[in-house]
């Protein structure tokens, strides 16, 4: 017998399973035998419908399992005979969600099926049809509550044809209006593909008990018939005996109580009726002559109510002790109740805690003095039963737990009645000393003094595991549970029904466990009942044994009476008249609501004469339509229900519920599919976000294009000339002529442009000359004159190196000529004439000079030989021989130079006469001197030349140098600033000359001026602007809104498509932010008048799904803005001009095929990607969310450039059709004009008044002032439809105010003064200053008292000095006035903006500036502190009355500052905290300079405090740990070092140094500079920066090391850094650990 009940243990997992259990149940399931009682269950169940009725403890569920995998089994077999492709799912229905749970990890473990578990917490309530689609095809087992199963047939989410298994888990709750009921009477006998049933009980009597065999009889019948399936239980119940352990019933009896109180009930009862009549007395008042405080009112004497018969009850069932408890309990409730919700605050609520405290005194006075002494022993207790502080119930009570041996063992179910009885009880046992090794807690659900679910979840898991070993607990715990440890169970309350003794006796699972009962003595009534419970069930059991086997194949046929119902052809969604009502109120869930006002629909039925009954249904004024009257019924329920059938109906029809019989949240924009498919939902692909990172192809820009310059004839182009003119006049430009094919844009054909060089500044313009013709001859020399001179400055025109083995050749004899000049990019950049101010005469000399040394050179490295000249030796006084003429000396000086030998330009300085090519070599380096002694011996051993003419002097050369990106001004410094604060603003100085000695035979002379040679510096920077013009006019085409009157600058939408990394002066962001506010206003105008019957939530919705980034991402896409985003700074080395090859090659490894196609990645780490970097054909990594920022910026370069006709074209175009037409605005003006304002005309006479402006349409200010509490039904609207157009038209006046006025502002501080402006709390504040609040029309009291308060408060804290009270926050409803007003006056002035703004700007008046703009504290402290580099530690708190506790610390050099601040919300304690560590702060010189370009550092005074006393600075008795020190220096021995990983590649030591101050609290680290010149001579040699890196550990002083010298600054700065962190390694602060990068 023992290892049979061992066995019965482990294998008996009952109706649940358990997460805690999971390995013992996997083998339960899957190694184990199922026991013979199991496997005919089972059989009959593969066989036809079943009700198991087996005992608690007996394994149904395990009879489940196997049937789920025989079922499916079953199908897939069938399925692949049959070929057939259907979805089938199993669905297994358990009533409570532990149930749901437990089963969930029973099958889990038990079955190789996809399982899922489905219950209202998780959200499946707002599942649309997707998800639900999405689930059915994943999971093959569905586990979840009836509810949810009903609520998607209902939906038609789920259908029963393709459910091939229900089972139904506790099946005997299938009755009345029970979900199981419903589901089997509404869908399940109506269905022409049933599901198999399985049902599990362990009683299936459905009512308390039964009277009768027939009554028995008829039950059963009535189950078997709902549920189509036949109860199956055990005729030999001899092996079940065996394995299923039966708990010992014993009956505990208890005396009546000896102690009554009688003089302490009539004093309560005295108090109730005079706090009651109190309560009662308040609604005489003004202010409370509103719904929501008399509702409060009636709430409040219910509650006095209410608790005094809890009272009584724990007086009765505990005694006195118990009752001041629950007195307690309530007390605490009700202080948490007002915590939560600060508007229920009130008067009356008051008054209830009075009368708590006054409840709980009057009991106090009845306790002896030190009666707490007689809970620490058994005779104390006797003591106080005596005096009636203990019932004998409870006594007796003490007295089962005392004969329970060792605690450990011991697992006890104690059954009551009442949520509060458990909470009571569980917290007398703890004050009972002599039980102090058991552990009690308590388990409830079901109602609002119910545990949450997380922590019921909790205190199971803790009695489970031992934790806890009493439990008191209701009915909660009674059905399913899976407590295999349990020994003992108590009903301290009685069972009322068969089902409760037998589901609550079942819970005791272990061997020998015992059943207790608890029973007065000489109670005949709870005698009787526990008789009549003992005998149905016995009559139960026998009824179901010996039922006819035969009659059992064959239900009886349910019979149920047809119910009105509304179906949806589409779906197959349907409403019953049973559901109908609860439709109604989902319904009114989804409408807007605040604080103040929950939106619900009002059945008011009348009695008709005939005795039928008729309902009228008012709906909220938000809703889509406000009243309907329902037909006439015999009930008065029935008439409720068949009007809420009738409203569910035209809510369809009228598109407020969805085919789905859901309310919908938003409405579709747009007309076709695409359009909808545009702008459907953001995904979770990441579109229009930082996180996916895309790669695109860029643009090609169409006016360069040109097939040209492949043709062997001449050429017509268009001509644009550039002037350069230096602000140091003695610096001459030589003007340059663009020849190109197209004709460009006036706009980028003609414009001006600044040119920044590191010490002076050029001003070009280009403007147009008109056509230019070029004969075949002049083009060929014109391109060999481009071609020498961008390959010879900015690339490389002889190839190959001697030293590597290779032959050099000349570039333009390797090419082939049409290689290097590409249909997609060709123009000719070419000299002009000194002298020539208006017409354009090209510099032809310097052209075919140029043109005669590209075929010098050329015939030169195509008939090699050791020398380059072509002169003799012999040579007149003061001429030299270059390598293609003779040249006097003073001709030389500023002359335009190629070297042969190298294909490099230079531009002579002057000759040398002392010095020859066998004067000592100059190399760089000692190494190169020692090598080549002589200029002759240099040449002809690298370059293979033998010089011929030895003896002439040699030239001074001055290289040319590479193209820089002259196109941002802050590469220069304002007038008037000295060179040395220039250069520390650009990190850079200016770099000493090259200087180059040559012998003049190897030089080619170009007859070009020099100014020419500079103006070649300048054509980079020039054209990258101009090609970027071209493309921002290539796109203005695209767009296509050519206006007459005005044109939209390319300059704007260049503006528009230039991220902050392009690196120019200006960027997207000020363009970004208005035109976000533009989109905003056009999609609130037109969702507004597109669809006046809904309301402002699902406007609210709509517009958000269209103006989201993800929607503007895929727009974005559809019309390639992504091609014309520049998202790089212009790279000067990476520029090509037209036959110029590059020497900077990024060759294409992208996965891009073609321009269109799009590849992207979704990761959070992308660090392998370089963001805006181009490959060689023009592809690019770039954020979605750039496409997104971009396709706003737009939209507000538009709104600039062309007004709000120009934004809604580019809108248009976008396929965002905003526009209003004049129908709908006239409609909405007719619908107001219509309304009876004469009611409130001296209100509205007041109001425009206030405002400055009178109405044309006095309905729409009455509309504007209309609260949703108003209280008058023939009312049907309210204002939060203009509040939404409202909110958008101050954004859009605000923003565009802020862009205008303040044009040299930040963008992200003018993001700070938008963010300041346009806020409820900066919108109350105008309410209240005008007092508009007066005039609104509402209905609720709790509305009025808050307003009140906030103004009171409002005025208290500008005038209170105390800096630690901070302003109140403002009603929502002050500032929605502002909004709605303001959307009502656009209307009337027929959207005339400037009109709506000279009104509100005086309104809002002063607005803020950037001199009073104050930042959220909470943001001030964090870049304050990012910004010094202090270390801010943030800690947030819940504390058990959801307050939140906030704790933060600012780590300064030798002061650590703490401040801590308790309130509602994480948001509000951190900004109070904030608030106060800033005042702390600024005490001590640390001040928050945000836009100023020096920032005030920590001042003396906190720099010099070194008193350990004064070391950490605690506000509000918060202690906080000080680090350790000892002398100065750190205590290494008291910290673990810190492992520190440091990357190897670029900036790895630096972010591995800053990520260890960060873990130590340490201030952040400060890199300083040296540079010097690295050369044996002290000059020519390359720039060396060596870092040095300072570090301040707090309490211990500062480190401060150099690193090793490089060639750039951060790797300067990483080569400190790392010396840095092996420095801390010594003194055991971290530990290094270097990794290569991959």
């Amino acid at each position: 017998m023992s290892s049979k009940m061992k066995r019965s243990s482990e294998a008996a997992i009952g109706d649940d399973g358990l997460e805690a259990e999971t390995k013992k149940i996997k083998r339960d399931c899957t190694q184990l035998e199922p026991r013979s009682y199991q496997l005919e269950m089972l059989e009959v169940a593969m066989t036809r419908n079943t009700i198991a009725m087996l005992d608690t403890g007996a394994g149904k569920t395990m009879i489940a399992v196997m049937l789920i995998n025989h079922v499916w089994s079953d199908f897939i077999s069938s399925s692949n005979n049959s070929q057939k492709k259907g979805r089938r799912v199993i669905i297994f229905l358990a009533p409570t969600v532990h149930l749901v749970m437990q089963q969930y990890e029973v099958i889990k473990q038990s079955t190789n099926l996809e399982i899922e578990f489905y219950h209202g917490t998780k959200g499946v309530d707002t599942w649309k049809a997707e998800i639900w689609q999405k689930e059915l095809s994943l999971y093959q087992v569905l586990v979840m509550t009836p509810q949810i199963l009903l609520d998607a047939l209902r939906k038609a989410f789920i259908t029963l044809d393709i459910v091939h298994l229900m089972i139904l888990d506790e099946c005997h709750r299938a009755t009345g209006n029970h979900p199981y009921s419903v589901i089997m009477t509404e869908f399940y006998h109506k269905a022409e593909c049933k599901p198999r049933v399985f049902g599990m009980t362990a009683s299936p009597v459905i009512r308390k008990g039964v009277s009768s065999f027939t009554d028995c009889e008829a039950q059963l019948s009535e189950l078997e018939s709902l549920l189509n399936a036949k109860i199956y239980t055990l005729t030999d119940r001899s092996e079940l005996d065996d394995f299923v352990p039966l708990a010992k019933q014993l009956n505990k009896y208890y005396n009546s109580n000896p102690v009554h109180f009688d003089g302490l009930r009539a004093k309560l009862g005295q108090l109730l009726s005079q706090f009651d009549g109190e309560i009662a007395n308040l609604q005489n008042a003004t202010s409370f002559q509103y719904k929501d405080i008399d509702d409060t009112i009636k709430n409040s004497r219910k509650h006095l109510q209410t608790w005094l018969n809890r009272f009584f009850v724990s007086l009765d069932e505990g005694g006195l002790i118990c009752a001041a408890e629950a007195t307690k309990f309530c007390m605490e409730s009700h202080q948490i109740k007002e915590d939560s919700d600060s508007s229920d605050v009130s008067a009356a609520s008051v008054l209830c805690t009075k009368f708590l405290e006054r409840v709980l005194d009057e009991i106090k006075i009845n306790f002896v003095d030190g009666y707490e002494e007689l809970f620490s022993s058994e005779s104390g207790c006797k003591e106080a039963l005596e005096l009636g502080y203990l019932s004998p119930k409870v006594y007796e009570l003490i007295q089962i737990f005392l004969s329970f041996s060792k605690s450990s063992q011991v697992r006890c179910l104690i059954f009551v009645e009442r949520i509060m009885t458990a909470r009571v009880m569980k917290q007398l046992m703890r004050k009972i000393s002599f039980l102090s090794h058991f552990t009690f807690s308590y388990l409830c659900g079901g109602s609002s003094d119910s545990l949450s679910p997380k922590k019921q979840k909790e205190t199971l898991d803790s009695f489970r595991s031992g934790k806890v070993n009493l439990l008191f607990t209701t009915d909660v715990a009674e059905e399913g549970l899976h407590i295999p440890d349990c020994s003992n169970v108590i009903r301290f309350d009685l069972p009322k029904t068969v089902r409760s003794y037998v589901q609550s006796c079942g819970r005791a699972r272990q061997v020998d466990s015992q059943f207790f009962i608890m029973l007065e003595r000489g109670n005949v009534q709870q005698r009787d009942l526990i008789f009549d419970i003992l005998r149905s069930k016995y009559a139960m059991i026998d009824t179901a044994i010996k039922r006819d086997p035969d009659d059992a194949l064959f239900p009886k046929t349910c019979t149920h009476d047809e119910e009105k119902e509304y179906c949806i052809e589409s779906t197959g969604a349907k409403v019953t008249i049973s559901s109908s009502i609860s439709i109604i109120y989902r319904y009114c869930e989804k409408l807007p609501r605040d604080k103040f006002y929950i939106p619900r629909p009002t059945l008011e039925v009348k009695h008709c004469c005939s005795g039928s009954y008729k309902c009228k249904l008012i709906l909220p004024p938000s809703s889509a339509f406000q009243t309907l009257e329902g037909p006439t019924e015999r009930s008065c329920q029935k008439a409720k229900q068949s009007a809420c059938l009738e409203a569910c109906k035209k809510l369809h029809q009228m598109g407020a519920l969805d085919d789905y019989l859901s309310p919908c949240t938003e409405v579709p924009f747009g007309e076709h599919q695409s359009e909808k498919d545009l702008m459907r939902p953001a995904t979770t692909n990441g579109e229009g976000t930082t996180r996916r990172k895309e790669l695109h192809s860029r643009a090609a820009t169409s006016a360069m294009s040109g097939t040209w310059a492949c043709t062997n004839a001449g050429v017509k182009l268009q001509g644009y000339r550039f002037d350069f003119l230096c602000n140091m006049p003695e610096t001459k430009y030589s003007s340059f002529v663009l020849l190109i094919d197209s004709i460009l844009d006036k706009d980028v054909g003609s414009l001006e442009l600044d040119l920044y060089l590191i010490d002076k500044k050029v001003k070009a313009t280009v403007s147009p000359c008109g056509p230019i013709e070029l004969d075949q001859k002049q083009l060929e020399k014109a391109k060999r004159f481009q071609e020498l001179f961008f390959n010879g400055l900015f690339g490389r025109l002889v190839m190959g190196m001697k030293s590597a083995g290779q032959l050099r050749n000349f570039l333009l004899n390797e090419q082939p000529e049409m290689s290097l000049w590409s249909p997609a990019n060709m123009y000719l950049l070419l000299p002009i004439d000194s002298g020539c101010n208006k017409t354009v005469h090209i510099n032809w000399r310097g052209i075919e000079s140029a043109a005669s040394a590209v075929q010098f050179v050329k015939d030169a490295y195509l008939n090699p030989g050791d020398t380059f000249s072509s002169i003799e030796k012999i040579r007149k006084e003061g001429e030299v021989c270059l390598a293609n003429k003779k040249v006097e000396m003073s001709k030389l000086k500023d002359a335009v130079v190629m070297a042969v030998h190298s294909g490099k330009i230079y531009l002579v300085l002057e000759v040398l006469p002392d010095m020859t090519a066998d004067s000592p070599f100059d190399g760089v380096t000692e190494k190169s001197g020692a090598e080549f002694p002589t200029f002759t011996e240099y040449f002809s051993k690298k370059y293979d030349v033998v010089l011929q003419h030895h003896s002439q002097p040699m030239v001074l050369l001055k290289h040319s140098h590479n193209a820089h990106n002259l196109l941002y001004a802050h590469a220069n410094e304002a007038d008037g600033a000295s060179e040395n604060k220039k250069h520390k603003k650009l990190g850079a100085t200016k770099k000493p000359e090259f200087h180059a000695h040559m012998p003049p035979e190897l030089l080619i002379h170009i007859d070009v001026p020099v100014d020419v040679l500079k103006s070649f510096y300048l054509l980079p920077s020039m054209m990258y602007r101009i090609e970027s013009l071209m493309l921002a006019s290539q796109l203005r085409k695209e767009v296509g809104y050519n206006p007459t009157d005005c044109c939209i600058p390319s300059s704007l939408i260049l503006e528009a498509l230039s991220t902050l990394r392009a690196s120019e002066d200006f960027s997207f962001e000020r363009l970004e932010l208005l035109g976000d506010s533009v989109l905003k206003y056009a999609v609130s105008c037109s969702v507004f008048f597109k669809y006046p019957n809904k309301h402002e939530g699902q406007l609210s919705n709509t517009r958000t799904q269209i103006i989201c980034n993800a929607t503007l991402y895929r727009l974005g896409i559809r019309q390639n803005i992504q091609a014309y985003i520049r998202d790089e700074a212009f790279e000067p080395r990476r520029w090509l001009a037209p036959g110029q090859v590059t020497i900077f090659p990024s060759p294409c490894e992208c996965k891009l095929t073609g321009s269109t196609e799009e590849v992207y990645l979704i990761q959070d780490d992308t660090n392998s990607l370089v963001l805006g970097k181009t490959c060689d054909k023009g592809h690019r990594w770039m954020c979605s969310k750039t496409i997104s920022d971009c396709v706003e910026a737009l939209i507000g370069a538009y709104f600039v450039g062309g007004g709000l006709d120009a934004a809604f074209a580019f809108l248009k175009w976008l396929g965002i059709d905003a526009m209003v037409g004049d129908e709908a605005i006239s409609n909405a003006i007719q619908t107001a004009s219509l309304r009876d304002y004469a009611p409130k005309i001296d209100e509205i006479r007041i109001i425009e008044e206030k405002i400055g402006y009178k109405f044309a349409v006095k309905g729409l200010l009455l509309e504007a002032i209309m609260h949703p509490t108003q209280q008058d039904p023939a009312i049907t609207y309210c204002y939060q439809r203009l509040e939404f157009l409202g909110d958008s038209v101050l954004d859009i006046l605000i923003t565009r105010h802020l862009y205008e006025k303040y044009t040299d502002v930040d963008p992200g501080e003018l993001t700070d003064l938008r963010s300041a402006s346009v806020n409820n709390e900066t919108f109350a504040q105008t309410a209240v200053r005008h007092k508009l609040h007066l005039h609104l029309q509402h209905g609720s009291g709790l509305l009025l008292q808050q307003i009140t308060d906030y103004i009171r408060a409002l005025g208290e804290s500008q005038n209170s000095p105390d800096p630690e009270k901070n302003a109140p926050k403002g009603p929502k409803v002050l500032g929605d006035i502002v909004e709605s007003i303001t959307g009502a006056i656009l209307i009337d002035t027929k959207f005339n903006l400037t009109r709506v703004w000279e009104i509100v700007e005086s309104l809002l008046s002063p607005l803020v500036t950037p001199e009073s703009l104050e930042l959220p504290p909470f943001r001030e402290l964090s870049e304050l502190c990012s910004h010094q580099g202090y270390y801010l530690g943030t800690t947030c708190m819940k504390r058990k009355d959801e307050m939140v506790t906030a704790v933060l610390e600012v780590q300064l050099q030798e002061l650590r500052v703490t401040r801590r601040a308790i309130e509602r919300n994480t948001k509000e304690a951190k900004g109070k905290a904030a608030f106060l560590l800033l005042k702390d702060l600024e005490k001590r010189g640390v001040m928050h300079s945000r836009y100023e370009t020096q920032v005030k550092q920590l001042d003396h005074t906190a720099k010099g405090t070194k008193d350990p006393e004064e070391s950490h600075i605690t506000a509000m008795d918060l202690d906080a740990p000080v680090p350790p020190y000892r002398n100065g220096l750190l205590d290494s021995h008291l910290d673990a070092p810190i492992l520190v990983n440091v990357g190897s590649n670029k900036g790895g030591p630096r972010i591995a140094l800053f990520d260890l101050c960060k873990k130590k609290e340490w201030p952040m680290p400060i890199f300083d500079f040296t540079e010097e010149r690295q050369s044996a001579g002290g000059k020519g040699g390359p720039l060396i920066f060596t870092s040095i890196v300072t570090l301040h550990l707090p309490f211990s002083g500062e480190i401060k090391l150099p690193g090793d010298g490089r060639a750039d600054k951060k790797r300067a700065q990483d080569s400190a850094a790392l010396a840095l962190l092996y420095e801390l390694q010594k003194l055991r602060q971290c530990q290094v650990i270097v990794t290569q990068a991959s």
